[in-house]
């Protein structure tokens, strides 16, 4: 029985090497700039179209706007600072889950107000550590 060869690196190793680092750091350095921020903003759409849009932070406490779409009136509060959020307070709506949503505090979270065709969605801010951290395909 002959033993086994005694298996050293050579230089074909080490491109290899030098390649897998190269892809990992070429996949990464998009991924490190997505973590600048921008203020987190709320846009309001009616019926398709954007009818408003502000930064929570340029806002003062507890800042409640009105707005009307498909016969119904929904009253949103804003709140900056530590607990940022946009929130349906009332609404005029049949259903009323515009209002049992709860406050919107996150980049990509949404209010829609159905009967009335009203969205408030929340735009920039931090990215949410809790999600994916790439989607490819």
């Amino acid at each position: 029985m002959r033993p086994f060869p005694r298996l050293r690196p050579n230089l074909f190793d080490a491109l290899v090497a030098l390649a897998v680092l190269a892809l990992a750091a070429a996949v990464w350095a998009p991924l490190r700039r997505g973590g600048e921020t921008e203020a987190l903003t709320a846009v309001v759409y009616i019926d398709g179209e954007e009818a408003d849009r502000w930064a929570l932070a340029s806002l003062g406490p507890d800042t409640h706007r009105r707005y009307s779409g498909g016969g119904y009136t929904v009253e949103v509060c804003c709140r900056p600072g530590g607990e940022e959020g946009v929130q349906v307070v009332w609404a005029d709506c049949p259903t009323q889950d515009c209002v049992h949503t709860g406050r919107i505090y996150r980049s990509g979270q949404s209010i829609v107000c159905l009967p009335g065709r009203i969205i408030i969605r929340l735009e920039g801010g931090a990215a949410d550590a809790s999600g994916p951290d790439a989607v490819i395909g």
